[in-house]
């Protein structure tokens, strides 16, 4: 049965313009200018345009009148658009405005200089590469085409991962060739004779033996016994003994191969001078680089930081003027009685364009000041640490803090910090680095946890790789220095820095 009632909610709706501001507001430097060719695109009313007189500059007492957290609420809202609207107010106010351009640049960088590209060789793909070996194998016309569905098959580390029923499964339906895993063996099995060494391998200890075995080869031609010894007991510990090999179990290696520890060292060190990856080394125009634009840059001024924005990817943006022209012929034909019904329709349509693109130059140029802003709360915060690039210095430091500072709402902050680098005198670093939680030392005192990661890894750098520290040393020690903290406190800590356990870093 369907029954009526009466209930109260409270929502809170985000305007599109928040909604824009807020998508904006996340997207790095580095996408910013695709973004900006996009609305350019869609939105006939906006244009990229001259650089105007009024400027909108950014400096350490710069400031915005809009917020994040309380701008949502002043964002302008779009008018409703109903049959009594009158144009004649609009068109006057806009017109008398005159807000045909916007300056979104900050002059963070001299006018001659030029933006420079990386010229990229052309060459062979590394797949091409191994194709062209394929002409010393004296192959025919069938095996050669399940020779490059082999090659074909190997990803970018060098790795054949393809089970050879798959590779025979697509020869059948793709090439309309029927073989068997023998052939795909004994065809393979002559692929990894192909440079670089190691190449189709299935896992890693093949890819070890065969480096090791193409070592041996070229070291019979030399007559070094001595190394010939030592690269041959090398192969036997990756074939016979590889679990022990990974895991660092030296003293059992020992002891099933009856050496001594200076035979098993060099054969080790020989292990470790091949390469997992074979396909690593060479270069290939296939593969994307990316680059890291920083979106702001900090530069030490005898003792007194500057901070400055890149807007390189932020063109300067304005009104088209033609949109203008349109509002000023219509005016006119408004005032001597000659509009149409259909020109009071094309004149909404504009207007509707053209409140969108004041509405994204709008959201382009609060993002500029909100992320000026809070990167200078962040640097004021981190003062000590942006003047000697010391983390020890780095104080702790979460959303919360630079919230209170700038007064944005938190979710703001965390997202400037996301995916925002910040070039600094001691390397390009990622802005949420710089947020952490607080540790309390045995004087009392507040630390970051940043700090304490840093005297982690020097300790454990500073360690005998003979016998590495265990967590509960590393416990121990960090106690006597005065920082009072678990030992699964260290051990987490160990992991997020990528520092493996102690048994893994041990040494000859």
């Amino acid at each position: 049965m369907l029954k009526q009632s009466l209930s109260q909610k409270m929502l809170q709706k985000l305007s599109p313009q928040q909604i824009q501001l807020m998508k904006l507001l996340q997207i790095p430097t580095a996408t910013l200018e695709q973004r900006i060719k996009e609305e350019l695109e869609a939105n006939p009313a906006l244009d990229e345009g001259e650089e105007a007189e009024d400027s909108l500059e950014f400096g350490s007492n710069s400031s915005t009148d809009e917020e994040y957290g309380e701008e949502a609420a002043a964002a302008e809202e779009p008018p409703a658009r109903d049959d009594e609207f009158e144009l004649d107010d609009y068109l006057s106010e806009y017109i008398e405005d005159d807000p045909i351009s916007y300056k979104l640049k900050a002059n963070n960088y001299s006018a001659d200089e030029e933006e420079k590209t990386i010229p990229i060789a052309v060459e062979d793909t590394f797949h091409e590469y191994l194709e062209t070996q394929l002409g010393m194998l004296q192959l025919d016309e069938r095996e050669e085409i399940i020779a490059r569905q082999i090659i074909g098959s190997i990803d970018d580390d060098g790795y054949l991962r393809r089970e050879p029923e798959s590779i025979i499964d697509d020869l059948m339906f793709a090439q309309n060739v029927s073989t068997n895993e023998v052939e795909v063996e004994r065809l393979l099995k002559r692929i990894q004779q192909f440079d670089p060494p190691g190449i189709g391998s299935r896992d890693l200890r093949e890819c070890l033996l065969l480096q090791l075995q193409n070592r041996v080869n070229v070291e019979i031609d030399t007559m070094d016994d001595e190394l010939l010894m030592t690269l041959r007991l090398a192969q036997r510990i990756i074939r016979e003994y590889f679990n022990e090999f990974s895991k660092k179990h030296y003293q059992k290696l020992q002891r099933y191969l009856n050496i001594s520890e200076r035979q098993l060292k060099e054969a080790i060190d020989e292990i470790l001078k091949l390469n997992p990856k074979p396909a690593s080394g060479y270069s290939s125009n296939s593969r994307t680089l990316h680059y890291i634009v920083p979106d702001f840059t900090i530069v030490n001024r005898d003792g007194e930081l500057d901070l400055s924005l890149n807007s390189r990817n932020a063109p300067d943006l304005r009104i088209n003027e033609q949109y203008k022209d349109m509002l000023k012929t219509y005016q006119i034909n408004k005032k001597s009685k000659r509009t149409v019904k259909k020109e009071k329709e094309a004149i909404l349509f504009i207007k509707q364009k053209i409140d969108s693109a004041k509405w994204f130059i709008d959201a382009i140029r609060q993002r500029q000041q909100t992320m000026y802003k809070t990167m200078y709360s962040i640097m004021q915060y981190q003062y000590d640490f942006f003047r000697t690039g010391d983390q020890k210095k780095l104080r702790p430091m979460i959303l919360k803090d630079i919230a209170d500072i700038t007064g944005l709402d938190i979710s703001t902050i965390s997202r400037v910090a996301n995916s925002k680098f910040v070039q600094t005198e001691f390397g390009t670093k990622r802005l949420k680095d710089f947020f952490s939680e607080s540790l309390q030392t045995n004087s009392g005192e507040e630390v970051s946890t940043l700090e304490v990661k840093k005297i982690l890894t020097d300790i454990i750098e500073d360690e005998n790789k003979r016998k590495p520290f265990s967590d509960e040393k590393l416990k121990n020690i960090l106690r006597d220095k005065g920082y009072n903290i678990a030992r699964r406190t260290v051990a987490k800590y160990r992991e997020q820095l990528n520092i493996p356990v102690a048994r893994l870093r041990k040494e000859l």
